[in-house]
């Protein structure tokens, strides 16, 4: 069975691809080949033909019968998954409510307890029904956008442009969308006219966007729609089940062979934004530390001097051809934040392609010095972006293979060679990894049981550490936030029930679910069939509960840098609960009840007296009001002047905190941006790591505790 800790879920609208580039990349410098004339998808061809194909009965059939055998969930294909078979189709082809009117949605209704009766014969015409009503309705809609572009808007009017509409009611008549598409064209208009265009550039770019649209719905071919539909079915499973259409099987086999090029990410369509899946460890992305997931890509350019090309509406797999190239060779990507309203300022970010390297991925460390009483304490800081290993040199018997475990026990040898007092371990970001190096690392720290692991049928494997005896006995903090996950998740629940050490940050992700990989080929005796990953077993910790959902409670809460509403398995409707077995016999020698209360209350004085804290919680506060907005003014001269505020009070903010260590103000916004923020978090966690090392060694050092040579 496999065990592999990495999320496989690559759900997006239609598909998504991971940004890499395989042995032969296309030249980043040519934009997508367009087609021949006279080809389906060359410009003013009628739209491709959207049917049922005979290897979709095949699927379907297949699909249907591994998830009634094998989804852990040991679900019953019948009317309930039907009912919620249908929403998630729709939500997955119209998510904000743009496209289809409430007449249509009702007339799907007469599909509603049938989807399960369809995908269990492989007659799922249903599908195609629904999606062939979608791409009409695009195309009335496109039609319309761009009958709007004739004259500039008027920016003067004071209006309201409700963006967010995903809980909206769909719109009765046809005259409700043109005003909602009136106002989305007009948001459109004015996001470049506050990028500093003129209307005689702005008409002639959204016609060229939205034309796009309207090409890349023509193109949209009988597998996308049948992938899309497959998807949906999967949806109502859980969030990391997953079919890939033969196309996507083989960008999936690129992202996990770490044998590409690219940024190191996977994308996904999103309204038709590009949107940021995940950011792979050691890849250039999550080396530069400038992409985060949910980011929107608007534009690429290729080198640092070449021109931007909006990418707005483009199909996500041109897009993935824009970015992708050689390694060393450069790429620009326009970015609008996570959670930014449309218009909001972007950023433009540089990025080097190279290969993801297990070596980029690597555990790296630092020394930290922290006064206490006078005395001076050594921390130190491990920061492990993810639990990687060179698993063909260890099947090929290599005895020094790269993996995390070998290089935090360097590191900590290291460390504990110039003096150590206390020790945190960064899994910041950390979104898992293999298994074994989870257990491994684990087996560093505490000796026993590290995890529970129940598969469908419900038998249980306990899963011990691998390495005998405890490496380092000293003080410990697992720095933990909302995008730690999987292997980061029993790592720091074992270090946690084991009373080893302390868990300081975020709730984490609460991925506690392990997927198997299925070929459908192979199941088949077939080709072009695709792959089925299906959740086949759950995570728990030594204590019975399970990671899936609540993730690791803190036992320090920091400020939350990561909106919990938006990011983790609680933000999905169709993950699985949590739930408890039993516990397994384990020694928690370590208890740190005792000394938790006194550590809470130090760290409580000192945020409460803390101007880094204080602007920490105010730049929250200001991210979580900018976030909570779900609609925007399309008037001009507001809309400036939301920014600017918004940029003044940034600043403000920051001069507050700089003013209180004494260091010279920032003069305007663009300082800022060019500023390094301080890692407060990061900070605090060896402060604390300090308090627990006066608690249980207050009248020794680092010296006294320095190896012998």
């Amino acid at each position: 069975m496999r065990q592999s800790l990495l999320p496989l879920s690559l759900a997006g609208a239609l598909c998504a691809m991971a940004v890499m580039a395989a042995t032969t990349p296309a030249p980043p410098s040519a934009p997508p080949a367009e087609a021949k004339s006279g080809e389906a998808n060359a410009p003013g061809a009628p739209p491709t033909v959207i049917a049922e194909q005979p290897r979709h009965e095949t699927i379907s059939k297949v699909m249907t019968s591994l998830v009634e055998r094998s989804h852990y969930s040991r679900v019953k294909v019948d009317d309930s998954v039907s009912s919620k078979m249908l929403d998630s189709y729709i939500e997955a082809l119209d998510g904000n409510r743009l496209y289809f009117l409430a007449d249509d949605i009702a007339g799907f209704e007469r599909y509603r307890f049938t989807l399960d009766d369809a995908v269990r014969s492989g007659h799922v015409q249903p599908a195609f029904d629904i999606f062939q009503l979608y791409r009409k309705r695009v195309e009335e809609r496109i039609a319309y956008a761009l009958s709007q572009l004739t004259t500039e808007p008027d920016f003067t009017v004071d209006e309201q442009f409700a963006f967010d509409r995903e809980k909206q009611p769909w719109a009765v008549t046809t005259k409700e969308l043109d005003e909602l598409w009136r106002q989305r064209v007009k948001n459109d208009a004015l996001s470049l006219k506050l990028a500093g265009k003129e209307w005689a550039e702005i008409g002639p770019l959204l016609s060229k966007r939205y034309e796009r649209v309207l090409k890349r719905t023509h193109q949209l071919t009988s597998d996308e729609a049948f992938e899309t539909f497959m998807n949906a079915y999967a949806d109502t499973l859980d969030p990391h089940s997953n079919y890939f259409s033969p196309r996507n099987s083989e960008e999936y086999r690129i992202q996990m062979s770490l044998s590409y090029e690219g940024i190191g990410a996977s994308l996904q369509l999103t309204d038709d934004y590009v949107t940021v899946l995940d950011v792979i460890p050691g890849g250039p992305a999550a080396v530069t530390g400038v992409l985060a997931p949910n980011d929107r890509i608007t534009a690429v350019g290729q080198g640092k001097e070449k021109e931007l090309t909006d990418v707005i509406g483009w199909r996500l797999d041109d897009v993935v051809q824009l970015i992708r190239g050689p390694g060393g060779s450069n790429v620009r990507l326009q970015v609008l934040p996570a959670g930014a309203a449309p218009g909001s300022p972007e950023r433009v970010i540089d990025l080097t392609r190279d290969k993801i390297k297990l070596e980029a991925q690597a555990a790296k460390d630092q020394r930290m010095e922290v006064e206490r009483e006078g005395r001076k304490l050594e921390i130190g800081v491990i920061d492990v972006p993810s639990f990687y290993q060179d698993y063909n040199a260890r099947a090929a018997g290599a005895k020094d293979y790269v993996s995390t475990t070998a290089d935090v026990r360097r590191l900590i040898a290291e460390l504990q060679g110039k003096g150590l007092d206390g020790l945190v371990i960064d899994l910041r970001g950390n979104g898992g990894g293999h298994l074994w190096e989870a257990r491994a690392l684990t087996g560093l720290f505490v000796d026993g049981p590290v995890v529970q692991f129940r598969e469908a049928k419900g038998a249980v494997q306990d899963l011990d550490d691998l390495l005998p005896g405890v490496y380092y006995k000293g003080p410990i903090v697992v720095l933990v936030d909302r995008f730690s996950a999987s292997a980061s998740e029993i790592f720091a629940a074992a270090i946690q029930d084991y009373g080893r050490g302390l868990i300081v940050g975020q709730q984490t992700f609460g991925k506690g679910t392990v997927q198997n990989l299925y070929d459908l080929d192979h199941a088949t005796q077939s080709s072009d069939m695709g792959q089925l990953t299906l959740t086949v077993g759950k995570y728990y910790r030594v204590t019975g509960g399970s990671t899936q959902l609540r993730g690791v409670r803190p036992d320090i809460e920091l400020p939350p840098l990561i909106d919990a509403s938006q990011v983790g398995e609680s933000t999905r409707e169709t993950a699985l609960p949590w739930d408890e077995i039993h516990a397994v016999e384990y020694s928690n020698s370590h208890e740190l009840d005792a000394e938790l209360n006194a550590l809470v209350a130090y760290h409580d004085t000192r945020s409460t007296d803390s101007p880094d804290f204080d602007y920490l919680r105010s730049s929250i506060a200001l991210t979580d009001d900018e976030r909570a907005r779900k609609s925007v003014s399309l008037n001009l001269a507001k809309r400036q002047a939301e920014r600017e505020h918004g940029r003044a009070e940034r600043l403000a903010l920051e001069n507050q905190r700089r003013k209180a260590h004494a260091l010279p103000p920032l003069t305007n916004a663009e300082e800022l941006e060019k500023e390094d923020a301080p890692d407060i978090l990061l900070h605090e966690a060896a402060e604390i790591v300090a308090d627990l090392v006066e608690l249980e060694h207050p009248e020794t050092t680092a010296a006294d505790r320095r190896p012998a040579s």
